[in-house]
């Protein structure tokens, strides 16, 4: 008899697991559905709701950055984009959307660094690095002497 109750349990416990992969799995594309959309309100409950059920979902940071970035909320949105780059340095959208964030503020150091870094793993986003080390030129510094 235990050990029936022992497999019962254990099944329900594989079937709730399921359902939350499930749950998390479909509030990522839900959100991503609505981001398309330009629901951005809908789509940003959608996407801090997965972070709910994995708080080191890379895409619903990133896509959070992004919609904070419509939004006109640089705090939030910086703030995004360096999780996103916390938990995966390599990720070449986020460099590039903090390169963007950087030289908003004019902050010539410190994109020249992220470029570095960007040229090193770019893979789908490498043309990008031209408008950034475009910009570069204007924003460094006439006299450094």
């Amino acid at each position: 008899m235990i050990k029936y109750i022992k497999i019962i349990i254990f099944f329900s416990l594989f079937i709730i697991k399921q359902n939350i992969l499930f749950a998390e799995s479909n509030f990522f594309e839900e959100g991503k559905k609505k981001f398309n959309e330009e629901k951005y309100e809908d789509s940003k409950f959608l996407f801090q709701r997965s972070l709910i059920f994995n708080p080191k979902d890379i895409n619903s940071y990133l896509y959070l950055a992004k919609i904070y970035g419509v939004e006109e909320n640089k705090k939030e949105e910086e703030k995004n984009v360096n999780t996103v780059i916390l938990l995966d340095p390599t990720n070449e959208e986020a460099m590039y959307m903090l390169m963007k964030i950087e030289l908003e503020k004019s902050n010539y150091l410190k994109v020249k660094e992220l470029n570095e870094l960007f040229v090193k793993i770019c893979i789908n986003l490498c043309e990008k690095k031209y408008l950034i080390q475009d910009s570069l030129k204007n924003l460094e510094p006439k006299n450094e002497s």
